[in-house]
C-alpha cells in the first residue's frame, strides 16, 4: 500500500490538502486522507473503533490534553486506529493514502515501514510570522473548535514538530524517498495547495515515484 506523508508545523494547511486530496484524488488515483490527529479526538469523544479499550482511551486523552506525542512503546494504538480506518474505508491496494499526523518521528517512521510503503514527503514549510497569522485568522477554516488548539497546546506541539518530525525529511532522504517542499502563505487553502502541489509535481514523476 503506497503512501504520501505530510508533514508541516501546526496550521500549515495539512488537513485541508489532506481533505482536498481525498476529494479530489492525484492524477486519477483514489486517495484517503488519514488525520490521526482527528482520528485521536474521534477515540477520545468515545467515536473510536471498539477495539481501543477503555483504559487506552484515557490515555489517548491524556496525550491530547498535554500536548504529548505517541512514543514506540504505544506505537499499537497508533495501528490499531490505522488498521480500523483501512477496514472502515475499503481501502484498495491500488489507492493512495495521505498520511497526516503519523509518523510524527523517526520510531513512528520504522514502525510505519510495515504497514505502508511512503514513497514521497511533502513538507509545508512555513515562516513563524505566516504561522501565526494562519493560526489567529484561520484562512483554510480547519481550526474551528479544535479543543488541542490553547495556546500552550499549540507551542508544545511546534516544539515538537521542530525537534522531533522535521528530521524526518533527513530520515526520507537516506532511504531515497524523495522530499517535496512547498512555501504556504498567509491566505493559502486546502485548493491553493492542493494546486501548488500540482505546479511541484508532474504526471510523470508521480507515477515514477509511487509505481503506478
Amino acid at each position: 500500500m503506497r503512501a504520501l506523508h505530510l508533514i508541516g508545523p501546526t496550521g500549515s494547511g495539512k488537513t485541508p490538502l489532506g481533505e482536498t486530496l481525498q476529494t479530489r484524488g492525484l492524477f486519477g488515483h483514489r486517495t484517503h486522507h488519514f488525520d490521526f490527529g482527528a482520528e485521536l479526538r474521534r477515540v477520545a469523544r468515545g467515536e473510536g473503533p471498539p477495539e481501543i479499550l477503555p483504559e487506552e482511551v484515557d490515555f489517548i486523552k491524556r496525550v491530547l490534553s498535554e500536548g504529548l506525542l505517541l512514543e514506540n512503546e504505544h506505537f499499537y494504538l497508533a495501528e490499531k486506529i490505522f488498521q480500523a480506518y483501512l477496514r472502515q474505508k475499503g481501502v484498495r491496494a491500488e489507492d493512495l493514502i495521505v498520511l497526516n499526523g503519523l509518523p510524527r518521528h523517526e520510531g513512528q517512521a520504522r514502525d510505519m515501514e510495515r504497514l505502508v510503503e511512503i514513497k514521497l514527503c511533502v513538507e509545508l514549510a512555513v515562516d513563524k510570522k505566516i504561522l501565526q497569522f494562519r493560526l489567529s485568522k484561520d484562512p483554510a477554516g480547519d481550526r474551528r473548535e479544535r479543543e488541542d488548539d490553547l495556546a500552550e497546546l499549540v507551542a508544545r506541539k511546534l516544539e515538537w514538530y521542530y525537534k522531533r518530525t522535521l528530521p524526518l525529511k533527513d530520515y526520507y532522504r537516506e532511504r531515497k524517498i524523495p522530499v517535496l517542499t512547498i512555501p504556504v502563505e498567509k491566505e493559502d487553502t486546502g485548493e491553493n495547495l492542493y494546486q501548488k502541489l500540482l505546479e511541484f509535481l508532474s504526471e510523470k514523476e508521480f507515477k515514477i515515484i509511487f509505481s503506478f
